[in-house]
């Protein structure tokens, strides 16, 4: 996909503004659908906060990728686990269709370049180090898989940790075959209406200020606003003071732009926050609280340990793990972590983490006799990873962070990153709501410019498999110029 420059008159049936995940399934959609498409990204180059991520898609229902790898799954199973793991107040009407058709949105992804290897990375992580298509997600941890027969979900393109890049160019290719244009480096500032109905947006870019045209639609993928100090303070402020995860441009601009003609909002305190707790180590060890107690099953998904830390524990959080447990988890996998205290006995190891006095050795010394029993009453951690503790322990404290690869942790100071999940009150088919509960004519969005399927939960991949879903309907809705 090639960049131009912007003529004065621009006219085009379907405007999409910003080239993240969601704005290029829209564009591909709206093309594919006989539409001519202009996407314009506020950056140099498309691939927005997507580029950066994991590139996890969480997708099921019965992939090619889930048969290879020997697993059978259905679309009533996918929402059963993701009613848990995004809720409470899921949004089940978005979480339905995007279940119903999750296995020919993978499809859809396939044929449009985006690869996939048909192996399963097996344990707990933010992100293989290899370049498996499959991984898990806490399906199968405690209490998801007593909601729904356990199936992994987590799919992504061939590349170890980051692999966003990997899906974004496959996605940029698909457009510029699919005759989508695109010009950078161009800010939208504002939509215009005429009549009641939206029919284009004021750019800015290389100083020059102009109106872009659309006959049909216009389509926000602008991201979230995590950028944005104020709209946080406002709306989320729990992520204040913490790392962000973006590529630095989620400053809620165009949930803004559609606030100002009567858009309204939803859900805009829901956020996902990250823990830079390796799940590898927590698995086989334990988790604990400033008190030195336990609170969540550490085989489960690191995003679901995160919320529970977060919002409910009381902090500092440390993983305690032994050498044998240490030494257990692969070198790729360990992310550079170290352990920040050391010590040969438990009454040390608290002292030292200024613990009350006897609480880690309490917890500990349970724990080890309900490992020793091959059960876990309280958390229910899977008995692949409960093992008795043995000295000499080591303590990673999680705020210390991580590297994975070759790349510096978005967590600084804090040990803890996060993005929001509110946005634009949109229908399946990403027509904005109005504040009176009516479609806002010519004005769709999809992405993390809205809020989507999630309610208080969060599950990696879940943001990308929104947005390039999403994306793709309000694509096909503005192209049809019907709300």
């Amino acid at each position: 996909m090639t960049s131009e420059a912007l003529s004065p008159n621009e006219l085009v049936d379907v405007l999409v503004v910003g080239f993240g995940i969601a704005g290029a399934c829209a564009a591909i959609s709206a093309a594919e659908a006989g539409a001519s498409v202009l996407v314009i990204e506020r950056a140099s180059a498309p691939g927005g906060s997507s580029a950066l991520s994991g590139g996890e898609l969480y997708l099921g229902g019965g992939t090619s990728v889930q048969k290879a790898c020997g697993f059978e799954d259905t679309p009533d199973d996918m929402f059963a686990f993701l009613c848990a793991a995004l809720g409470p107040h899921a949004d089940a009407e978005k979480l339905r269709v995007y279940c119903d058709d999750s296995a020919d949105h993978f499809d859809w992804l396939v044929d449009h370049g985006v690869d996939f290897t048909p192996s399963l990375y097996d344990a707990p992580t933010w992100m293989p180090p290899t370049t498996d298509g499959l991984m898990w997600l806490g399906e199968n941890s405690w209490p998801f898989d007593t909601v729904a027969t356990p199936a992994p979900r987590g799919h992504r393109p061939p590349a170890p940790y980051f692999a966003g890049k990997l899906l974004m160019e496959a996605l940029v290719a698909a457009g510029a075959e699919a005759g989508v244009r695109t010009v950078v480096d161009t800010r939208a500032t504002s939509l215009v209406v005429e009549d009641g109905r939206v029919v284009g947006v004021r750019v800015r870019q290389y100083g020059v200020e102009r109106e872009l045209r659309a006959r049909r639609g216009v389509v926000l993928t602008t991201g979230g606003f995590v950028d944005d100090e104020r709209m946080l303070a406002d709306h989320a402020p729990a992520l204040l003071g913490h790392g962000k995860v973006s590529d630095g441009l989620d400053d809620g601009s165009g949930i803004l732009m559609a606030q100002e003609i009567g858009a309204a909002t939803r859900r805009m305190h829901a956020h996902e926050v990250a823990l830079t707790v390796l799940p590898a180590l927590a698995a086989r060890g334990i988790l604990v609280n400033a008190h030195g107690q336990r609170f969540i099953n550490e085989d489960t998904y690191p995003g679901t340990i995160s919320h529970t830390a977060v919002t409910n524990q009381p902090g500092p959080y440390w993983v305690v793990v032994d050498e044998r447990g240490f030494e257990d988890v692969p070198e790729a996998d360990r992310w550079g972590v170290r352990p920040t205290h050391v010590a040969e006995t438990l009454a040390e190891l608290e002292q030292d983490l200024a613990m009350p006095s006897g609480s880690l050795e309490m917890t500990v010394t349970a724990y080890n006799r309900c490992a020793d029993a091959g059960e876990d009453p309280w958390f229910h951690k899977a008995l692949r990873w409960l093992r008795p503790l043995q000295p000499p322990y080591a303590a990673i404290d999680v705020a210390a962070g991580f590297h994975p690869g070759d790349r510096a942790s978005a967590a600084t100071g804090t040990g803890i990153a996060g993005f929001t999940l509110g946005g634009l009150h949109t229908t399946p088919d990403g027509a904005v709501q109005s504040l009176a509960g009516a479609p806002v004519p010519g004005l769709w969005a999809a992405g993390r410019s809205t809020s989507g399927i999630h309610g208080e939960g969060y599950i990696s991949g879940t943001s990308l498999g929104d947005g390039s879903y999403f994306g793709r309907r309000a694509g096909r809705s503005a192209a049809s110029g019907r709300s």
